[in-house]
């Protein structure tokens, strides 16, 4: 049996600067590595090719920037909902991630402000861990939806 886990939305006036997103964390097997490369066609041989991997200095097989994109975005969707949008995204990969490694992604905001359109935004400070430290430190720009009846921008 299947099990779905639902995240309660977020809303923008419920963020303070300085809270915390809940980590996440995954074991990357083997097999994660490669479903990822035959899913987005990126088969660059680092990502597939053991001896290719070796031959660049590598362990073994290491996960895509692509990989780090989805673990970064399941932890900005996590903890703000259904309907946050990711308005802008920064990576830097600083070390790779091979399989049997457990990735832990951890995050909180940096900044809360609304725009020139009204819209709700929230900054966030991100960094994905190993064991043996820090992978990709990261950023990102998201909009979270305003209370009902709250107004885009202030009569003031």
């Amino acid at each position: 049996m299947s099990t779905t886990t639902i995240y309660p939305q977020r809303l923008w006036s419920e963020v303070k600067v300085g809270d915390v997103l809940p980590p996440i964390e995954l074991l990357v097997e083997y097999s994660r590595i490669i479903l990822n490369v035959a899913s987005t066609w990126d088969y660059f041989p680092g990502h597939h090719n053991p001896d290719y991997a070796r031959a660049q200095g590598q362990p073994n097989i290491y996960v895509s920037t692509i990989f780090f994109h989805g673990f970064v975005d399941r932890l900005i969707t996590d903890w703000g909902g259904p309907s946050s949008f990711i308005r802008r995204r920064r990576m830097r990969m600083v070390a790779s991630v091979h399989p049997g490694d457990t990735m832990r992604a951890e995050g909180h905001v940096l900044r809360h402000y609304r725009d020139d359109n009204g819209e709700g935004l929230v900054d966030l400070d991100i960094h994905i861990d190993t064991a043996r430290g820090l992978c990709v430190p990261a950023s990102a720009t998201v909009r979270l939806p305003l209370a009902q009846g709250e107004r885009l921008f202030s009569l003031e």
